[in-house]
């Protein structure tokens, strides 16, 4: 059983994931009753796929408080991974893509409102305000910030192969429509982005657990 002391964390980390898995949920449920649910698209974007492994992360995580039981470095590294991942959905959202245009397939469709902040404003602020108020079982060296690459450039890749073959692209930032140099600033920005997060996240929690 969890202790007293990680009471509170567990029912934060619960609360976030079941946020993030009802808001995916109502989003799908609500394109689906009007027969525009495109699922090979919409679990391609960097979001959903952020929001669904950061649910399971903290769903994890979780299960493992509540059974008592020492959170291991690769959790920790899931954890910050999945941290920094949000704060970027955030702020690439609200910075680029908040207020463009929808998808001429989607025209006259009215897109429920509250799942979207949640995914994109919400979730990205509470999670990392957990990540800095949190203390990790073994404290992370910060080398091991750069392991929190992997998941997007996984994903970028996954996303150029289909992009290449059929056309179809996520975001505008990253279609080589807009030019190979357009792509590969943002591509180049996003990724400065993800390093200084990860190596500036680590020192910020134990700066804060100190005190």
């Amino acid at each position: 059983m969890a202790s007293k002391y990680n009471v509170s964390v567990l029912f934060v980390r619960a609360a976030l994931a079941l946020a993030l898995f009802g808001s995916v949920y109502w989003q799908v449920s609500d394109r689906m009753m009007h027969n525009l649910f495109r699922p090979t698209e919409y679990f391609a974007y960097f979001t959903i796929t952020s929001s669904l492994l950061t649910a399971i992360v903290l769903a994890l995580s979780a299960i493992q408080l509540f059974r008592g039981v020492a959170e291991t470095k690769w959790m920790s590294l899931s954890r910050l991974t999945m941290a920094v991942s949000m704060v970027i959905v955030g702020v690439i959202y609200n910075a680029l893509l908040r207020g463009g245009d929808p998808d001429p397939r989607d025209v006259g469709y009215d897109w429920p409102v509250f799942p979207n902040e949640v995914l994109h404003t919400y979730v990205p602020i509470l999670i990392f305000i957990e990540w800095m108020l949190t203390r990790t079982t073994i404290a992370l060296k910060i080398n091991q910030a750069f392991w929190v690459l992997l998941y997007p450039l996984a994903w970028l890749a996954f996303s150029f192969a289909r992009g290449l073959t059929q056309g179809w692209w996520p975001y505008w930032f990253i279609d080589p429509q807009y030019g190979i140099g357009t792509q590969a600033t943002w591509i180049l920005v996003i990724a400065v982005m993800f390093s200084v997060l990860a190596l500036g996240f680590i020192p910020a929690q134990r700066a804060i657990a100190r005190r």
